[in-house]
């Protein structure tokens, strides 16, 4: 385990529900292809805070390089949705972009 996943961890156990610590603990598995971690705390934040609009497209593209589209997809729409809401346009072009070019 890398030093940063040690520090990260050892915050989260200070701070379990913080959707920042949980996204850059989800990043730094991903860079070490570490997928089922990733996906766990990715899934983490969703389940405490629907609306941390970050984590959908990340969720996103693991979802794709786990070779499963249908939930890439329907990540990248729920996300669209979340962050309208947010007034967060740039996620929303971002999740947008990503879900085009699964769907087109």
């Amino acid at each position: 385990m890398s030093g940063r996943i040690e520090k990260l961890a050892a915050f989260l156990n200070d701070s379990p529900n913080d959707c920042f610590l949980n996204h850059a603990l989800a990043l730094e598995y991903v860079k070490i292809d570490d997928d089922d971690n990733a996906l766990i705390c990715f899934e983490k934040n969703l389940d405490f805070d629907p609306n941390y609009v970050a984590t959908y497209y990340h969720l996103g593209k693991l979802y794709e390089r786990i070779n499963d589209p249908d939930s890439a997809v329907a990540t990248y729409a729920r996300g669209m949705v979340i962050a309208r809401a947010a007034g967060d346009m740039h996620s929303y072009n971002e999740l947008q972009g990503a879900h085009e070019d699964l769907v087109y």
